[in-house]
């Protein structure tokens, strides 16, 4: 089952985010040269007001993660870049992950990045995984290592439900479990105290009270899944990098 998902990696030693943070109305997207090398080439698109890329292309001569840049095009309201880092990914990342190994090996997984935004707090990235292991691999890491907080998470490719399955409003519910939640919210099955029993709420969707705790369940494991921040969860101490 291949998935597509959004999420946010809470690591500010991730390059570029201290320019995310000196130019916070900067719209800056990355990409990475394949291989995951000691210093990988990256590229880059900012978007902004001629103010704002000018304050990007000064925060880039003084961070030190841009060894040199290079203006490649402005086009279509975007600047583009190429980016030889001046720093190794150890030098960058060695006081905040565990292993740089593990890292690199999440290029070698059956992933597909489509997005890689720093933002004053880490990147956000968008990506699609070929399964679910490829993505808990991912995620694994990650929680060892930052805060981690998923925002989207969708199955895509034929195995996918159409949307008439999903539900029209992009939740990922199906139509009976959205139906199950309105109802039990607007009869207050979820207030402390409750002002409506499970009874009360598969009467009036015309359910047995066992489909509707069914329905609930289903909906709420799903939105657990998508949206709750796993930040929480402990971290391994780190180790130095060799």
């Amino acid at each position: 089952m291949a998935l597509r998902a959004e999420y946010h990696l809470g690591c500010e030693a991730l390059p570029l985010v201290d320019v995310a943070a000196a130019v916070p109305d900067a719209e800056i997207d990355l990409g990475i040269s394949p291989g995951m090398s000691d210093r990988p080439r990256f590229s880059a698109e900012v978007r902004g007001s001629d103010a704002t890329v000018a304050a990007v292309e000064a925060a880039f001569e003084s961070t030190a993660f841009v060894g040199e840049y290079r203006l490649v095009a402005r086009e279509d309201g975007a600047s583009r870049y190429t980016i030889r880092p001046g720093t190794s990914m150890a030098e960058q990342l060695g006081d905040d992950l565990d292993d740089l190994d593990d890292l690199r090996a999440l290029y070698e997984t059956p992933t597909h990045i489509e997005l890689i935004r720093p933002i004053a707090t880490g990147w956000i990235q968008r990506g699609r995984f070929a399964d679910r292991a490829a993505f808990d691999q991912l995620r694994g890491f990650w929680q060892r290592n930052a805060p981690f907080r998923l925002r989207h998470l969708t199955r895509v490719g034929d195995d996918a439900p159409d949307r008439s399955a999903a539900g029209a409003d992009g939740d990922g519910l199906t139509d009976a479990q959205r139906e199950a939640v309105r109802a039990a919210h607007r009869m207050g099955y979820f207030e402390i105290p409750r002002t409506a029993t499970l009874d009360d709420v598969a009467a009036e969707l015309g359910i047995s009270a066992s489909s509707l705790s069914e329905r609930l369940r289903r909906a709420q494991t799903h939105l657990v899944e998508t949206h709750i921040d796993d930040a929480d969860r402990p971290r391994r101490p780190a180790t130095p990098l060799r």
